[in-house]
């Protein structure tokens, strides 16, 4: 989720000593560049081919833009081409994508917005580094179908599988029942917040008194996913009854240890600092294609 990514980096804690980095390796294209009005290069396509002929992980940042907040952002072109592309070019390094080599020093955060859980993606070398892997979903039934046929992929790449739910629909308690993984937060619809986030403009009317809460909330995130790994007692094992037509789940693994909870009450799962995989836009509970996305 471009919007999440964008929202999270502008609320992790301790800016100033901390270089954060939205990179866009969806393989279906990018946004920011659009939203804010951003050139097209420097970005992943230009970014693939330096690769090609360095492997300097520094090199990065020349590839980079800078949105509001100080932000860094790596962005992808619109088009799913070009994009997929030049994942697969990074995704097939000698020895590993650079990304995940940059999240290694400890004053940086690389949040990356990894497109759809979907088999053979080229993000799925830069998932799998990842120290938190979230999974976004609607709460709706249809939106939980999707989320449950996603999570057996999602679990093969990552033993920390995390599980972000948004808008309205099936209280929290019972998703995280029948999917079988226990939810790190629930985000509010915002429309208002996740525009300004995103570069739109709202008029003064639609902007009074229309805060959903979005920008709090990922403030909250953002301090939970920066924090190291603190086990907690699991999941209850008797909670409410589960969601119509969603077929139950078990792929909660081991390395999936549950963390003290952020300040807005949620449950949260395994995610120490770093590296974060957000993904789905807070002004849209479901997405189009009723897929969930990481």
């Amino acid at each position: 989720m471009t919007t999440l990514a964008v929202a999270l980096a502008m609320a992790w804690p301790h800016v100033e000593s901390t270089r954060r980095l939205v990179a866009e390796v969806d393989p279906s294209g990018g946004d920011l560049a659009m939203r804010f009005g951003l050139p097209a290069t420097p970005g992943l396509v230009s970014l693939a081919a330096a690769a090609r002929r360095t492997r300097d992980p520094a090199m990065v940042w020349d590839h980079t833009q800078t949105l509001p907040g100080g932000v860094r952002a790596l962005v992808a072109p619109p088009g799913g081409t070009h994009a997929r592309a030049a994942l697969s070019t990074l995704a097939t390094a000698p020895d590993e994508p650079l990304l995940p080599i940059v999240a290694r020093d400890t004053s940086v955060v690389v949040l990356a917005d990894c497109g759809r859980v979907d088999p053979a993606s080229p993000a799925e070398a830069i998932a799998r580094c990842a120290d938190a892997l979230v999974l976004v979903t609607g709460t709706q039934g249809d939106d939980l179908a999707h989320a449950a046929a996603r999570l057996g992929e999602l679990a093969r790449w990552t033993p920390r599988p995390g599980l972000l739910l948004t808008g309205d629909g099936y209280p929290t308690v019972d998703v995280e029942r029948e999917l079988g993984i226990p939810a790190i937060g629930r985000l509010p619809h915002d429309p208002v917040t996740a525009a300004t986030l995103t570069g739109h403009r709202q008029p003064p009317a639609r902007r009074r008194g229309t805060n959903g809460g979005l920008a709090r909330h990922a403030a909250a995130l953002a301090r939970t996913l920066a924090v190291p790994v603190s086990p907690m007692a699991p999941l209850p094992g008797s909670v409410p009854a589960g969601v119509p037509g969603v077929p139950a789940q078990q792929v909660r693994r081991p390395g999936g240890v549950p963390i003290t909870p952020p300040a807005f009450g949620l449950r949260t799962a395994s995610a120490p600092h770093r590296v974060g995989d957000p993904r789905h836009n807070g002004h849209q509970p479901s997405t189009s294609g009723k897929e969930p996305r990481s």
